[in-house]
């Protein structure tokens, strides 16, 4: 029998490397399709060292209609995950065009071309960032999408309600959107993990490179929020754990489970941490001592939010298993595979 084929859009990238592992894991095979805007070919090439297949990997930016359609024209699929976004809060408000313009034209070129090919499945990357600052915790996907804090936050509303509205119009194609909280770790192996360029956006690449010595300080933003340290809280998922996700929404679609064509699931631990606590959580797991201050409040900034991933545990089948101990620990063994530390 032919094994599925999925094709992986930004899968050098972060959580896109960590999927296609996943897939392969499963039985899938994977093409990816990467840019490189914001990863590197090194992602790819352990991607391949980890599972022993030499997955096929094509430059091209998914904006560009003529060079994504030649993906489509090459190879067989039937479905693909959109990972293939610009993903910063913070950059997305100092260069909101530039969030606009790759988050949706990506994603609406992947709509027009799945639907052109006959192409029926899309997993898509959303987030926590389209329920806003959230009423009452933990948020679940009921809870009402309160207007975005970024244009981050706003491209991946607009995603949504352009994949409903298709999804609609379009019979035959499904989409699953996993609104995931914060993605934090690395690959059991250290071959892959969050891979910043510059000065890391998110928290925990921050921490591993003030661990490093790469980084002098670094800034806890705010201790004085309405939470019990005074610090925001997060709901941090294993790497692994939500790459696994995308495999289970996959083998639902695939498997002809989905009870509507459009589907959304919160994909977290159900568990919120501050930024304090995951801070010293690092410092104990780790045995390393960390240079960090409390900087002023940073705009954008939501105060609290955690999942209630009981949907996804129940309909998906998919439940977040490593423990934050586990995932830190991965955190800083990839931080020291990269830089040779021993």
């Amino acid at each position: 029998m032919k094994k599925e084929c999925v094709l992986v859009c930004g899968g050098a990238g972060y959580i896109g490397s960590h999927t296609t592992v996943e897939l392969i894991n499963a039985g899938y095979d994977v093409v990816i399709v990467d840019n490189f805007s914001n990863s590197e070919m090194s992602a790819v090439e352990n991607v391949r060292k980890i599972t022993g297949v030499e997955i096929p990997c094509i430059e091209a930016d998914c904006c560009d209609m003529e060079a994504f359609r030649k993906v489509f024209e090459k190879y067989e699929f039937n479905s693909a995950i959109h990972f293939a976004a610009s993903k910063a809060v913070g950059e997305s408000l100092e260069k909101p065009m530039l969030y606009y313009r790759n988050n949706l034209t990506s994603l609406m070129n992947l709509i027009d071309l799945m639907r052109e090919f006959g192409r029926q499945n899309i997993v898509f990357s959303s987030s926590c960032t389209v329920y806003g600052e959230p009423d009452k915790q933990p948020v679940t996907e009921q809870t009402p999408r309160k207007p975005a804090t970024s244009p981050y936050g706003n491209t991946k509303q607009i995603s949504e309600d352009i994949l409903r509205d298709s999804m609609a119009a379009y019979k035959g194609m499904k989409t699953i959107a996993l609104r995931y909280f914060n993605p934090i770790g690395a690959h059991p192996s250290a071959m892959i993990g969050e891979l910043p360029r510059g000065v890391p956006q998110n928290l925990v690449p921050y921490v591993t490179q003030t661990a490093a010595g790469i980084r002098e300080c670094l800034s806890v933003f705010g201790d004085d929020y309405n939470t019990p340290d005074g610090s925001c809280i997060r709901d941090y998922i294993d790497v692994t754990d939500l790459a696994k996700a995308h495999v289970a929404a996959i083998n639902r679609m695939i498997q002809g489970r989905s009870e509507e064509n459009y589907e959304i699931f919160n994909v977290g631990t159900g568990r919120g941490v501050s930024v304090l606590e995951l801070v010293n959580k690092f410092q104990e797991v780790n045995n390393v001592k960390l240079n960090f201050k409390i900087a002023p409040r940073r705009p954008g900034d939501i105060i609290a939010i955690w999942a209630d991933p009981t949907r996804a545990n129940t309909v998906l089948g998919w439940k977040a298993e490593r423990t934050i101990e586990e995932t830190l620990a991965s955190a800083w063994n990839w931080e020291k595979h990269l830089r040779g530390i021993k």
